[in-house]
């Protein structure tokens, strides 16, 4: 490359905004889709078991929705700092800018937006994406980063994430995110599976299933805990230091394990002690009531059996029935 106006050129790259991501969309769709029909069939069912099935029917959607999406979040741990730092490699340039990390169980983003966005002739709004799962190449990333000219606070922080860092920390988030994301898709199947047994119903086995979607859940923070625990290098811009902390990912999912746990719990329990409320929450009762109606109704449609006088009397020996009188001519 030939200097350029007293500094090197960079690659020409359109400034990546913040994404609206279509995957986590798809999802909130069609779990709103299903409470959508939950809500226009609610009408049909009579009585109080009306609220319980509605109850039943947000819960379990809920649960649902939040096991799948959060697989997709980049938002288990974040960190922002405001700071005065030099915008790129052979510049002089100075800028004011909101600097974010933002760690997903997938990869790492990367935030730098300006205060005010329109400084040095730029307009300054950057999120950049690295992936660490194992299907995608993370040096590879950041070195495709490097030519096409990232800004520097881009890639100070993307390079403590390399594998190369003396940071060491790559492998840590990167098999801690993987194992996690695969407790998280066993939850979801359990989580399907305590529906369907619900469903059937087979409560106490539902019941398990979700006390075991439960511990699969809080299993995945474990995972999570164990790489944020590592020694980490400080990340400092100028006189500020970056920190990071639990994101919004991290204690929705830490929520609604707990939520999953005092369920199951609560379904074992009550179909030990009180099996009749936990039939009452399920609207099995009032099957019971449907089902012996209508086999009273059966039976009082069935003709009525003879008597034993009766039958006595009907029965006439075969011999009797077969004597003819003969007359002589």
């Amino acid at each position: 490359m030939s200097p350029w106006d007293g500094s090197f050129p960079f690659y020409p790259s359109m400034n990546a905004c913040f994404p609206f991501d279509t995957t986590q969309a798809a999802i909130v769709s069609v779990f709103f889709s299903a409470l959508a029909t939950c809500i226009i069939i609610l009408p049909g069912i009579r009585g109080r078991g009306r609220f319980f099935w509605f109850l039943r029917g947000i819960t379990g959607l809920f649960i649902g929705a939040v096991v799948l999406m959060i697989q997709f979040t980049r938002d288990w741990e974040n960190g922002w700092v405001t700071a005065n730092t030099s915008y790129k490699s052979f510049s002089r340039a100075v800028v004011n800018a909101d600097i974010g990390l933002h760690i997903g169980l997938a990869g790492v983003n990367i935030t730098l937006v300006g205060n005010p966005v329109n400084q040095v002739n730029e307009t300054i709004r950057y999120n950049e994406h690295f992936a660490w799962s194992f299907g995608a190449d993370y040096d590879h990333s950041y070195n495709e980063g490097l030519e096409k000219g990232l800004p520097s606070p881009i890639l100070y922080l993307a390079e403590k994430f390399t594998s190369q860092s003396p940071c060491g920390v790559h492998n840590q988030y990167r098999i801690s995110g993987h194992y996690a994301s695969l407790t998280l898709w066993m939850a979801f199947c359990t989580w399907l599976l305590s529906i369907l047994l619900f469903s059937m119903p087979i409560l106490l086995y539902g019941g398990y299933m979700l006390l075991l979607t439960a511990v699969l859940m809080l299993f995945s923070l474990l995972f999570l805990c164990t790489a944020r625990n590592t020694p980490k290098c400080p990340i400092q811009f100028g006189p500020a230091s970056l920190k990071t902390a639990y994101g919004g990912s991290f204690w929705l999912t830490l929520t609604t394990g707990l939520l999953c746990l005092l369920l199951g719990l609560g379904v074992i329990i009550l179909d030990s002690v009180q099996p009749e409320k936990l039939k009452l929450l399920f609207n099995l009762e009032d099957r019971d009531g449907k089902r012996e109606a209508a086999e009273g109704w059966q039976k009082s449609l069935l003709p009525a059996e003879a008597s034993t006088s009766e039958q006595d009397t009907l029965m006439v020996p075969l011999r009797e029935l077969c004597e003819v009188t003969v007359t002589k001519l």
